[in-house]
């Protein structure tokens, strides 16, 4: 059976996009009058298993993406906005994804973040925000005073 572990390390995104779409193009495409599927029972679970593999490998990019947005010295509200959520989900996600890498680097096989490059990356998602117009739109700079988590949040970067 195909597994999406299998086909991730097999297939980049554009691959894995260009082979699911053909897959899915013949699966819409196949039932006739007949009945007949024109996917074999391997090739659906093919479809399956690269729709989660587009999934994870544009899930990875979006949060590279978030991290070169702060690096150029966006804003969480203006990243929340791109992303159309808010800014608090937009940093949650991202502070899950830094964790994430963080996992990763202790399992064989997978090229994870180190505790360096862990730090470096925490610090850059909690950096205030760099002047009041890249605020969250309400012309006032974030003070960072407030109750709350021990790491800044958006609210109060």
């Amino acid at each position: 059976m195909t597994t999406p572990d299998e086909l991730e390390r097999a297939f980049t995104l554009m691959t894995a996009a260009a082979r699911y779409d053909a897959l899915r193009t013949r699966d819409s495409l196949a039932f006739g009058d007949d009945g007949d599927a024109a996917l074999s029972r391997a090739e659906v679970l093919e479809l399956l298993a690269l729709s989660e593999v587009v999934a994870r490998k544009a899930g990875y990019g979006r949060q590279l993406a978030v991290r070169s947005a702060r690096q150029a010295g966006a804003s969480w509200a203006q990243i929340g906005a791109a992303l159309g959520t808010s800014k608090q989900a937009a940093w949650e996600a991202h502070n899950r994804w830094i964790d994430d890498q963080a996992k990763q680097h202790d399992n064989p096989g997978h090229l994870g973040w180190d505790a360096d490059d862990i730090a470096a990356a925490h610090a850059l998602a909690d950096a205030p925000d760099e002047d009041a117009e890249a605020g969250d739109g309400d012309g006032k700079q974030d003070t960072g005073k407030g109750a709350g988590t021990e790491r800044a949040t958006p609210d109060r970067a």
